[in-house]
């Protein structure tokens, strides 16, 4: 009898096939304290699998959602072009279905307020919903109204009879925070009017794959997503989709478009045809794909290792840029440490003076980067690297260089 732990988290199917094997890290986001540098921190396995039945990456439930999010330290206002995408997004649908003074549009993991302030703007009447407790402080204080409580059938329940029913509802990266996603799901089937649709954006998992991208997988994310398992998870509960979009954020994501089956005003387009037949040619119903990724993890650490030991024996100082999830689980997977590169930099103010969970390595304001001139910046957050690079361009003035780890580790500048 397989465990719980074992069993697939949306089908109940026994996971045996790894998918990839990080070894232990500490949580992404538990950053560490100056007072709290010589105490000791929790690690967990992070094993990634993938489910032989429904195909379905996913990671172990080691740690509940309440203690991920606590106390959080993502804010996506930190991120201009992350801004702009939700801008662009909110004129899009705006126009797109029509939404208008009587409408109300629902964000479930609002973070800040980042999106839903462009809604505002527009007059449409809107609610986020927050677990975190200090993020959903910032984002009332902005005036946007945010419920801060964890998403799923019960609190829909609540929310429609607070509230009411949705016309729009959106989540962006948070269908892969949800270890019960079942019950997620039921609860957008209650919250979402008749006629209502929703919105998700997720990474891909084809983008994943093809790129390397092995660091976007840590404990706060559960679930890794093709669009062939969205759709089927999904449909499960009674939705449908009716479209998608492939972005370019987070580097590869989807925008899925959902509805309720029995709504007839939405029909299924062509894009959404033409993606699925592109995984399904590609292997993604396939379990030999799942089962080479870990090999080439493997040759990216190796790789990695071999660069940045070679810059310290040359007398090379390395930074790094950002304090992403991401970058956790890379330097702790690769067993990267303060002797390979000597600080980071963020520009949340929340992360500087803390120190990154596991490897320590301590965060500092991005003048930090000017004013020590370091020979390399390594960049963690690669998916904002165009950003990040336009930022720092002065750091030519001193010779210095961009190091960009994924796909594959390259020198920039």
């Amino acid at each position: 009898m397989a465990t719980k732990k074992e069993e697939c988290l949306f089908c109940g199917s026994s996971l045996e096939v790894t998918f990839s094997n990080l070894g232990t890290s500490p949580l992404c986001e538990e950053f560490v304290k100056p007072e709290r540098l010589n105490s000791s921190q929790l690690i967990y396995p992070l094993h990634a699998y993938v489910c032989h039945n429904c195909y379905l990456v996913q990671v172990h439930e080691y740690v509940t959602p309440e203690e991920i999010y606590s106390d959080y330290y993502y804010f996506s206002s930190y991120s201009d072009s992350w801004l702009e995408h939700a801008k662009n997004y909110v004129d899009t649908v705006t126009d797109r279905f029509g939404l208008h003074k009587e409408s109300f549009v629902v964000e479930i993991a609002s973070n800040d307020g980042y999106l839903l302030q462009y809604f505002i703007e527009k007059d449409i009447p809107v609610l986020g919903v927050e677990p975190s407790v200090n993020v959903a402080r910032e984002s009332i204080a902005k005036g946007i109204p945010t419920e801060q409580l964890f998403f799923g059938e019960k609190t829909a329940h609540q929310l429609s009879t607070a509230h009411r029913k949705a016309d729009l509802i959106l989540g962006n990266n948070v269908l892969a925070h949800v270890p019960d996603i079942n019950d997620f799901v039921k609860g957008l089937k209650h919250l979402l009017s008749d006629k209502g649709v929703m919105t998700f954006e997720f990474p891909h998992l084809m983008q994943l794959i093809e790129n390397n991208q092995f660091d976007t997988i840590y404990h706060e994310h559960f679930f890794y997503y093709s669009l062939f398992v969205v759709k089927r998870i999904f449909e499960t509960h009674g939705l449908k989709l009716f479209d998608v979009e492939e972005l370019s954020t987070h580097g590869g994501s989807l925008r899925i478009y959902a509805t309720h089956i029995e709504n007839g005003d939405q029909k299924e387009g062509e894009r959404l045809d033409a993606l699925l037949s592109i995984e399904r040619n590609k292997g993604y119903t396939e379990l030999e794909l799942y089962r080479e990724f870990d090999n080439r993890v493997k040759k990216t650490k190796r790789d990695l290792l071999k660069l940045l030991i070679k810059l310290a024996e040359d007398g090379k100082k390395v930074a790094g840029y950002g304090a992403p999830g991401k970058g956790n689980t890379l330097l702790n997977y690769c067993g990267i440490y303060t002797d390979l590169i000597e600080y980071t930099v963020d520009r949340n103010p929340k992360k500087q003076g803390m120190y990154l969970p596991g490897s320590l390595i301590p965060i500092f304001h991005p003048d930090k980067i000017r004013e020590t001139k370091p020979d390399f910046v390594f960049i963690l957050p690669w998916n904002f690297k165009d950003e990040i690079m336009s930022q720092m361009k002065d750091i030519a003035e001193w010779g210095g260089k961009f190091i960009i780890p994924i796909p594959a580790p390259i020198i920039v500048g």
